[in-house]
């Protein structure tokens, strides 16, 4: 695969009859940032789940680091994950969520828990539990989540969204500190420009299929 970290192959997806997904064919490499953009029910969200191991696929293959999900790997080895609304127990505080979280896998200590809190805008000593936080506030936590634990891919479902100005700013700047730290990042956003200021390349879908394909960027800067 040489440089292809990711690579997805004939992939189609059918539930219940209906095509949700249908002749994918991507390659992602790591250090870069791959932006999505289309309507509501185009299938950025299902072709997310699909690299994620989240769904089976109905014909074609996704590929990570060489390993085929579903055959060699049921799910991405190192991912980091935010799609649609960030689900947490609501009785946890901010912190207590993610230290619930990292300690499944025992990979982080507290200091990078309240580190990762910190570089999204949130403050690790709030006590506040989770039904509390603003829209806002949620955003930041499942962003936090999903990079807390250095993975080596990155995707993140409108990681923007209902964000004020300064926030966009922070997980932008964070996208693109992950980029240059060799990271292979997955976004979507409705926002043209936004996503026009950190993608390196842009895929349009449209119906379950890839229509448009622009390279912004072909070196890092």
């Amino acid at each position: 695969m040489g440089k292809e970290y990711v690579e997805i192959s004939n992939y189609k997806k059918v539930i219940k009859g209906n095509t949700i997904l249908s002749d994918i064919n991507l390659k992602f490499q790591r250090g870069k940032v791959y932006g999505f953009k289309g309507k509501n029910g185009s299938g950025k969200s299902m072709l997310f789940r699909a690299i994620s191991g989240l769904i089976k696929a109905t014909e074609g293959e996704v590929m990570i680091n060489g390993k085929k999900i579903g055959r060699d790997i049921s799910f991405p080895e190192n991912l980091g994950l935010l799609i649609e609304y960030p689900g947490f127990l609501s009785d946890f505080t901010g912190f207590q969520n993610l230290k619930y979280l990292a300690d499944i896998n025992k990979k982080i200590d507290d200091n990078k828990i309240k580190n990762t809190l910190e570089a999204v805008g949130l403050d690790p000593e709030d006590k506040r539990k989770f039904k509390k936080y603003s829209l806002g506030m949620k955003q930041r936590l499942g962003v936090a989540q999903a990079v807390m634990e250095n993975p080596d891919i990155i995707i993140l479902d409108e990681p923007t969204n209902a964000l004020d100005i300064d926030g966009v700013e922070l997980i932008n700047k964070i996208i693109l500190e992950l980029r240059n730290q060799n990271k292979l990042i997955l976004i979507s956003n409705h926002d043209k420009e936004e996503m026009e200021m950190i993608a390196d390349e842009i895929y349009t879908i449209h119906e379950g299929k890839i229509t448009d394909h622009v390279v912004l960027r072909k070196e890092n800067i």
